[in-house]
């Protein structure tokens, strides 16, 4: 069994300011993913040690502040998870999508209104 967490993300609406700052105060760079319609800088991140690798997000209509730290909880196929969310409470907020090379996601909101991701590479 893994840990749950497996990726995260801090969406932004200035990416240079908040590249800028990121690469300050951690004092590493940040490396561009290719991603479709999302523009998206990772922390830069060692595959074979432990701890969740993340990136700095620019999207269309999902704003920084408040609500903007998305974990993603690790699954076998996201849309599994995805459709048990509205029968535990929650609310789905963009069906499974795809994200390229990188697989497949959902988002969805709690029962509190957080809002979370579920990844699968299927």
């Amino acid at each position: 069994m893994s840990n749950p967490v497996g990726w995260f993300e801090i969406y932004v609406q200035d990416m240079p300011r908040a590249r800028a700052f990121y690469e300050t105060v951690l004092g590493r760079k940040l490396e561009r993913l290719e991603s479709p319609g999302i523009e998206m800088w990772a922390f830069t991140m060692a595959p074979d040690q432990p701890g969740a690798a993340g990136s700095l997000v620019h999207m269309d209509g999902f704003p920084s502040g408040g609500n903007s730290t998305l974990v993603y909880f690790i699954s076998d196929d996201c849309a599994v998870e995805g459709a048990r969310v509205a029968a535990a409470g929650g609310k789905v907020f963009k069906e499974k999508f795809s994200i390229g090379q990188y697989g497949s996601i959902v988002l969805a909101l709690d029962t509190e209104g957080n809002m979370f991701g579920l990844h699968s590479m299927k």
